[in-house]
């Protein structure tokens, strides 16, 4: 089973690598686009430390999060607006780096790199804290609700994690414009947690008892 997951592991981080590539590199017209190949660096290194601590501590884990597809219709076109907008997001910041329209000072990139990875640190402690996470909106056999660590805070600390890393991402890059495009996850992933919840509250026991405890979502005192 392990031979399997990392086949298919390694494929999807290649894939990726490819795509991601493709999309920086050649709007940008060179491969001296040393944001992005910071950005890959700080992206796939982690990734593949994760995806190898998650083959041998969490396979099962590990197999859901690399053959998730989701059920929810909602959720399907939430996916799909994401994939548009980190589309839109990596060829705007490529030509932003070729045509210079609004070259963002090297320190930001630097102090986003930062966040960038403690962003990683943090979705790394949530998938510590919780077996059932996965990528699709669903209620697992067996089930229960997490409320220690960082669920003890908000409600929803994998988003927490992935909104400051989505929002570090054009910083790295150095592109104010895709910055702004990368907004939009904001509505996006409003609109995946309420899904999330509706699905939770009707199919988990206790999740209502949990909202009532943990009331905010995202930020603490803000969201």
């Amino acid at each position: 089973m392990k031979n399997n997951l990392s086949l298919q592991a390694l494929k999807k981080a290649l894939a990726g690598f490819v795509a991601i590539g493709l999309l920086l590199f050649l709007p940008a017209g060179t491969l001296h686009y040393w944001n992005a190949w910071l950005f890959m660096a700080l992206l796939f290194f982690p990734m593949i430390l994760l995806g190898i601590f998650m083959l041998f501590k969490s396979p099962d884990l590990l197999s859901k999060r690399l053959d998730a597809k989701e059920k929810e219709m909602e959720q399907k076109w939430v996916v799909a607006l994401s994939g548009i907008m980190f589309v839109t997001a990596f060829v705007v910041a490529g030509m932003n780096f070729r045509y210079s329209w609004h070259l963002l000072p090297d320190y930001i990139t630097w102090i986003a790199a930062t966040l960038f990875l403690l962003s990683y640190m943090m979705y790394a402690e949530v998938i510590r804290e919780n077996a059932f996470l996965s990528r699709t909106i669903e209620v697992q056999e067996n089930q229960k609700v997490i409320d220690t660590g960082l669920y003890g805070v908000v409600r929803h600390p994998m988003y927490s994690a992935t909104l400051i890393l989505f929002l570090s991402i054009p910083l790295i890059l150095g592109s104010l414009l895709s910055f702004v495009i990368m907004l939009v996850y904001i509505p996006i992933i409003t609109v995946r947690m309420n899904n999330e919840e509706k699905v939770l509250e009707k199919g988990l026991e206790g999740y209502k008892e949990y909202k009532n405890r943990v009331r905010y979502k995202v930020i603490p005192l803000v969201w």
